[in-house]
């Protein structure tokens, strides 16, 4: 590309190789300046990157990309209407005999609503508090993630709703103090998200550092850097107290493995960016991980 002024942005190259090759929408290409290196944001300036008065970039297509927003509301409607059709019990998931030989248990209500508060919840953070700092994701991606969250609650509600089903071992007592540290724990992810939003009001991309605000349930940031990831294992540790579910407990697990691989990364991000972060604070589990 001939006559490019020094001012340009990444942002502004991107549409000129859209223009000269419509198939590649700006959200589908990765350029870079080295074969192998990251790709460069948008805002970056052509004359502040180490570039001369000509200069070699790389290009990758990263193939179809889907919006954010439309990912999320994919990955979660799925499980909201997958785990209501185990509930309901329909004559060829179960043995005709067995699929209204006895009604649900207590608890298989309680499992039944919880679930579908906290995806429910999840969707209304999707389209009313998350910002997202990427606007795409590839397609691809999210076939993968909408099999692993489907294809998971598929498996764990196929249990819970079974007819055979059988109730926790302590009873209520489980059941309850269980439920309680599911709410404890959904409020606070909640809060979190809210509070994370607040940090780039106005559609500002300056990242800054979360901080703990008058809200209570903030407070765990004094001691991790991704509080929001802490509550979430806790809403699964307690939905696989009350269920006494086996899937469910493997479900939080990986969950937990995956969560903890996002706030390594998340945590040494705010590392390099803000030399005056909090040492003190660990990725997930206080004081230890």
């Amino acid at each position: 590309m001939d006559k490019v002024e020094p001012h340009v942005t990444i942002s502004d190259i991107r549409l000129m190789i859209h223009k000269y090759y419509p198939r590649w929408y700006p959200a589908r290409q990765s350029i870079r300046l080295e074969p192998n290196g990251k790709s460069l944001k948008d805002e970056d300036i052509l004359q502040d990157l180490p570039v001369g008065t000509t200069a070699t970039f790389y290009f990758r297509d990263l193939g179809p990309q889907v919006a954010w927003t439309m990912v999320f509301l994919t990955e979660y409607a799925g499980p909201l209407f997958v785990y209501l059709f185990f509930y309901c019990r329909l004559p060829f998931v179960y043995e005709p005999e067995d699929a209204f030989a006895t009604g649900p248990h207590s608890v298989v209500k309680l499992a039944c609503l919880c679930h579908c508060f906290h995806y429910m919840k999840r969707l209304i953070e999707t389209m009313f508090i998350h910002r997202f700092s990427h606007g795409t994701m590839p397609l691809r991606s999210m076939i993968k993630t909408c099999c692993y969250y489907w294809g998971f609650t598929a498996w764990l509600a196929y249990y819970i709703n079974h007819p055979l089903y059988t109730p926790p071992s302590y009873g209520k007592k489980q059941i309850n103090l269980s439920l309680i540290m599911f709410l404890i724990c959904e409020a606070g992810n909640f809060s979190i998200h809210v509070a994370l939003n607040r940090l780039r009001a106005n559609e500002s991309k300056i990242r800054r550092v979360p901080h703990p605000t008058k809200n209570p349930f903030t407070w765990l940031f004094f001691f991790v850097s991704c509080p929001n990831y802490t509550y979430e294992v806790g809403v699964w540790i307690s939905f696989t107290v009350m269920t006494q579910c086996v899937p469910v407990g493997l479900f939080t697990l990986i969950g937990f493995i995956q969560m903890t691989i996002w706030a390594k990364k998340k945590h040494s991000t705010y590392l390099k960016e803000f030399g005056n972060y909090p040492s003190f604070r660990t990725r997930i589990v206080p004081f230890l991980l």
